[in-house]
């Protein structure tokens, strides 16, 4: 009987523990939340209003960069480009999105032969991101984040 009751007292003494509440710090789970998410990436990518029935994040990306490409390009196809020699160039083009969705241009690469033969192509890239309709920006965690991204724009003059 003596150990019947010890070995309650011991099992009861033992449990205790599982009834201890341990403090949890804001800051601590702050920290792991923020080791958690995924910093590279974004829920919704930035996005034109000719794009809201598109459903899909990759189908979104690639509607958001082709009608960038396709508005740029038919920009470039209206102006009358005069070109020196014959230019064959990859132009890669750094843009950034901020949290209100103003697009502009952080970097033009450029090949330093293209700039001789077509000496406007840089202001003429510049105008036609001004001219883009209005841009929806990305989304992370339900909120509007700046997001930056490279065009490539292929350009070909015979």
């Amino acid at each position: 009987m003596k150990r019947l009751i010890g070995l309650l007292l011991l099992v009861l003494l033992a449990s205790c523990q599982y009834f201890d509440n341990k403090k949890v710090y804001s800051e601590d789970l702050l920290q792991e939340e923020l080791q958690t998410i995924d910093w590279n990436a974004v829920d919704e990518y930035p996005s034109f209003s000719s794009c809201d029935g598109v459903s899909g994040q990759d189908a979104r990306r690639n509607c958001f960069q082709n009608t960038l490409l396709n508005h740029v390009n038919t920009y470039l196809a209206e102006q009358d480009l005069l070109a020196y020699d014959d230019v064959s160039d990859t132009i890669s083009m750094k843009l950034s999105i901020d949290k209100m969705g103003a697009l502009s241009i952080l970097n033009l690469k450029v090949k330093e032969s293209t700039s001789a033969s077509i000496p406007k192509l840089d202001s003429l890239l510049r105008q036609s991101i001004v001219e883009l309709p209005k841009v929806y920006p990305a989304i992370k965690r339900g909120q509007q984040v700046r997001t930056e991204f490279v065009l490539p724009i292929i350009i070909q003059i015979d």
